[in-house]
């Protein structure tokens, strides 16, 4: 998988997302950030404070961290798949 094609995968597995109930698609801002972080971060407790900063920054509400972690494992996968195809 290209990194391109990994970026978009990782971009519709965010915007699938609905972590605080405000509908699917709410967060196009936040997946970008995410998304960004994805490839600023290997190890998935970073990642998913990461994520859960930057959803609690933009909503004022906080993201239980076992749905972040759930979420940085899902991004980081489809990464590290990406990176490991030849």
């Amino acid at each position: 998988m290209e990194n391109q094609q990994a970026n978009l995968h990782m971009m519709i597995v965010l915007n699938e997302w609905d972590p605080l109930g405000y509908g699917v698609g709410s967060y196009d801002t936040e997946a970008v950030d995410v998304l960004q972080a994805a490839h600023q971060f290997d190890e998935p407790q970073k990642l998913a404070r990461k994520i859960q900063a930057i959803y609690e920054f933009s909503f004022e509400e906080i993201i239980p961290l076992k749905e972040c972690e759930s979420m940085a494992l899902k991004l980081l996968t489809i990464k590290n798949n990406a990176s490991c195809d030849i």
